[in-house]
């Protein structure tokens, strides 16, 4: 597994606006290939959304991060100052967890 946090403030568009847009989205990520599963951020008080995306593995994590889908959400006006992570997955104590 591998895992991808990205956070981003909104601008010029308002909390329901954006959750419209997630709402219409979600299926797109739904298919994307090698997603586990997307986790929906917002931290409304400080203006700060995004995602905690699991992705089968790195392969899958690369992919998507040289995709058309990337690319136009990375490029949406609405979307500033983001911040896109990637991180391995220690696997043991993730297990131990119930992780994986």
């Amino acid at each position: 597994m591998h895992i991808q946090i990205i956070n981003f403030n909104l601008e010029g568009i308002t909390r329901a606006e954006y959750d419209a847009v997630c709402n219409d989205l979600a299926g797109t990520f739904a298919a994307v290939p090698g997603l586990v599963s997307k986790h929906w951020l917002a931290d409304d008080q400080n203006n700060t959304y995004g995602g905690v995306y699991i992705w089968e593995d790195r392969d899958a994590y690369e992919a998507f991060v040289n995709s058309e889908l990337f690319s136009m959400v990375g490029s949406n006006p609405a979307l500033a100052n983001i911040v896109s992570k990637d991180f391995d997955v220690i696997e043991g104590p993730t297990r131990v967890t119930r992780g994986l």
